[in-house]
């Protein structure tokens, strides 16, 4: 496609500042044309970017506490300003406060961005517990043996969720069930969390929203790093990055993840360990190329994962009781090794022309039983991404294209039967958007893929946003999604029961199923405002799934799992109201109130999906105390959740003893945390989960006989361990 380029065109540049004798990134600075209502504000990382046109030539950098400087510029060229400190500011004291997450008014997409700040506000060991303080996605147990955590996004499962790090897919296929656990909460710099289909430029398979984690920076993060957890369940965590400079151009940093928790905990008296046992080394090595000359920047990431946990039984002695009956047990061993890449150019002489290149391979092997049993898989996986950005016109129509590959090769075991599949794909993507700087933007986007066993599809996708005053955004979304379900290592959990596993062929390609294609629609209302003169906001969304076909899994026999495509109607509905607000100085307050109506044909009739609550009570309270150079001394964080019952999938076909009531009770659960500041280099924290002591009081289903026809450990909807309190500190070498 031809582009017609107008004078209208992008200036970029970095605004830094000198804090002891280096210089250092400016973030919030002021950057504008003198003389007109054309402007910006510097990044987090200092960087800028607006319009740009013959006739500016005077360009004004401010920020208070430093002398105001006044450019001239003759030409489109990168520019590298140093603010210097005003030694005339001593009577007044300016300060902000950084959002720990922030909502866009100008985005298309619906998305909410996650600090490093927020993940802060609970232990976030991992990716998987760093939702806790998020009323968007929900987070619970995926069943009663192995303790794993999954999300929720929409009333919708993690694996109609695009779950990226740095917008590369990560955590999919044989990593969907555990993956989220793979990632240190402290190698996240931050996360964006998308609602509705998101960009067709990272794929095809996105249907409830888009989840993407930006990792930490060798040139941004501290040079050492230590953040050492326990707790009182005698889980201990440690986790150590070392970051440094080798030249000018090149950064590197080693970050270093090791878990275990070896102590067996039987609260509530049935036989099973209310938290597995495991131990887990993660280790990553980041290397980050920066040429701004050039306009070139580029990571490579070499990553090594050793994972291994055991669950079942208290008694259970895997070395003496595996592939026996004598006790029921489990063990999940995974190792995992990924390479990715990624290069960014900018054109240097027309700074809206830009290139990336992202590539991923990973290899990824699991090794489990769960009591007899049997599951292995053997994931080798490679994908690439090609983009290119530039402007139709003038900035105010951006364009993305590019093309994009995916390889990938299953090899599972599952008992004594075989499943061995290849599925690759070839795709070209072709994304639209346009920002009139003021009221509207739109963004437009269409991909088409050839796949070896889906064959040829389009996947269309449309964001609007319209903000008619100030403060405000109405947006509206429509796309569609399809993807591969993955029916064994998505759905691990049922290997932890005595359920009869059964595929009802439908003559598909993958497990002898179809694909899942699904629609998702949604509307969404933002408005800001102040409260007694203390900023605050409102946030209303409703969104619609609906599945054209769907990998329906039924759990209504109690003696069976049973996977088929579906016939007839399935669809989510979700609504969310939130509230935010900065009551007074240092207090931050956020609630909000979630419906759910998830209900899916089955063949025993249209039901509501097993363990989705209608209802959900959301709330976050955060205070910080200031020392006198308005530092951070004292932060104080609650997080309330309320369940409504959910629906247990039938057992009418059980014997009376084993038939449980149609649905949950209701719960809440309260999560504390203390941290004090002693110094930019050194805090403690002090924390609590579940403080209220909500148990689940029988979460196994006979227990007592674990090779028994009713053995089931599936439901699940609330806390097994009880209250648990923790500790730790971080201590960090600027």
């Amino acid at each position: 496609m031809s582009l017609v380029i107008s004078a209208q065109e992008q200036l970029k540049g970095i605004v830094l500042e000198t804090s002891s004798s280096k210089e250092m990134p400016l973030p919030g600075a002021n950057v504008y044309w003198l003389g007109s209502s054309v402007g910006t504000i510097t990044d987090d990382d200092g960087t800028f970017s607006l319009p740009y046109r013959f006739s500016y030539n005077k360009l004004v950098i401010s920020y208070v506490g430093f002398k105001t400087d006044t450019l001239t510029v003759t030409e489109n060229k990168y520019i590298k300003h140093v603010l210097q400190a005003s030694e005339e500011l001593d009577v007044v004291t300016v300060t902000s406060r950084k959002q720990a997450t922030a909502k866009s008014y100008l985005k298309a997409t619906n998305t909410l961005f996650v600090s490093s700040d927020e993940l802060l506000k609970a232990a976030c060991c991992n990716l998987s517990e760093s939702f806790e303080t998020n009323p968007s996605i929900d987070v619970n147990f995926a069943d009663a043996v192995s303790g794993t955590r999954q999300i929720k996004m929409l009333g919708l499962k993690s694996p109609y969720i695009l779950i990226a790090t740095e917008n590369i897919p990560a955590i999919r296929g044989a990593s969907q069930a555990y993956g989220l656990s793979f990632i240190p909460g402290t190698w996240v710099e931050s996360i964006q969390i998308t609602k509705g289909t998101g960009s067709v430029v990272n794929g095809f398979e996105s249907i409830a929203g888009q989840i993407n984690a930006e990792l930490v920076k060798p040139t941004k993060d501290d040079k050492l790093f230590v953040n050492f957890y326990g707790a009182s369940s005698e889980r201990l965590e440690l986790n150590t990055h070392f970051n440094t400079k080798l030249s000018d151009k090149w950064s590197t940093g080693l970050y270093l993840h090791g878990n275990t928790h070896q102590r067996k905990h039987d609260v509530n008296d049935d036989g099973f360990l209310d938290m597995p046992l495991y131990n887990q080394i993660n280790v990553m090595n980041r290397w980050q190329y920066t040429n701004a000359e050039k306009g070139v920047v580029s990571f490579i990431n070499l990553r090594y994962l050793n994972d291994e946990k055991q669950a079942g039984q208290v008694d259970f002695n895997p070395n003496r009781d595996k592939g026996t009956t004598n006790f029921w047990g489990s063990e999940i061993n995974t190792e995992r090794f990924e390479i990715t890449t990624k290069l960014g150019y900018v054109n240097p002489e027309i700074p809206y022309q830009s290139l990336g290149f992202q590539t991923a391979y990973s290899h990824h092997e699991q090794d489990s039983y769960f009591g007899l049993n049997l599951y292995d898989i053997e994931h080798n996986s490679f994908y690439s991404n090609l983009v290119y950005n530039s402007i139709i016109s003038d900035s105010r129509h951006k364009v993305k294209t590019g093309l994009s590959f995916t390889y990938d090769h299953y090899d599972e075991l599952v008992n004594t039967d075989i499943y061995e599949r290849t599925e690759n794909s070839f795709g070209g993507f072709f994304e639209y958007s346009y920002d009139d700087l003021d009221k509207l933007t739109m963004t437009a986007g269409v991909r088409v893929d050839q796949h070896n066993r889906l064959g040829f599809f389009v996947t269309p996708r449309l964001h609007l946003r319209y903000s008619p005053w100030e403060k405000s955004a109405f947006r509206a979304s429509i796309g569609r999604g399809k993807r591969s379900a993955n029916i064994f290592a998505e759905n691990q959990n049922m290997f932890s029961s005595s359920r009869q596993i059964n595929i009802l062929n439908s003559g598909g390609k993958i497990y002898g199923l179809d694909p899942e294609i699904a629609w998702n629609y949604g509307v969404s209302y933002l408005q800001g405002f102040n409260l007694f003169d203390r900023k605050a906001d409102i946030t209303l969304d409703f969104y619609r799934t609906n599945f054209q076909n769907q990998v329906v899994i039924d759990w209504e026999n109690p003696f069976e799992v049973n996977f088929y495509n579906l016939e007839g109607d399935s669809y989510a509905n979700s609504f969310q109201f939130e509230f935010n607000y900065n009551a007074f100085e240092g207090f931050d307050l956020r609630t909000a109130y979630k419906f759910y109506d998830v209900k899916t044909d089955y063949t025993s009739g249209k039901l509501e999906k097993p363990l989705v609550p209608k209802h959900r009570l959301f709330a976050n309270a955060s205070y910080e105390t200031k020392t006198k150079d308005n530092g951070a001394q004292w932060k104080f964080d609650a997080t309330y959740n309320w369940l409504s019952e959910q629906r247990f999938p039938s057992t009418d076909l059980s014997v009376s003893e084993f038939q449980l009531d149609e649905y949950s009770p209701t719960i809440g659960t309260l999560n504390l945390q203390v941290t004090k500041v002693f110094s930019p280099k050194f805090e403690l924290y002090l924390g609590g989960e579940n403080v209220t002591n909500v148990r689940q009081s029988n979460p196994v289903v006979s227990a007592e006989n674990p090779f028994g026809a009713n053995f089931d450990s599936n439901f699940v909807y609330g806390p097994i361990f009880g209250s648990m309190y923790y500790a730790g500190l971080r201590f960090r070498i600027k």
